[in-house]
């Protein structure tokens, strides 16, 4: 069953801009290869100070996706985030249904 989801990912502040924004087609690439689909274009926030210092660093990249996949399909991505050394925090939300139709995306129940 296809679940419509939200992700936020934010990226190492030292990061050199065109490598942060890299990142957006390698987490792209990463939900399409798990099944899923990423609706309309990720929001990418840019670079934002954090509201707490974050492993002694203020700074990081921040981007929103909005996204359909299989649900436990993405197990495999958030394992990646949390290997990875550029990635500092994602957070993987599911929409409840209202939200996802309020979204436009069209969720097949």
């Amino acid at each position: 069953m296809m679940r419509a989801y939200e992700l936020m990912v934010i990226l190492e502040g030292d990061l050199d801009e065109p490598v942060a924004q890299g990142w957006v087609k390698t987490i792209s690439d990463g939900i399409t290869k798990a099944g899923g689909t990423v609706h309309g274009k990720p929001d990418w926030w840019g670079k934002r100070q954090y509201a707490y210092p974050i492993n002694k660093k203020e700074f990081g990249y921040y981007v929103v996706f909005n996204l359909v996949a299989p649900g436990g399909s993405l197990n495999e991505l958030e394992r990646n985030f949390r290997i990875a050394d550029d990635v500092v925090r994602h957070k993987l939300l599911r929409l409840p249904d209202a939200e996802a139709a309020r979204r436009g995306l069209t969720v097949a129940a």
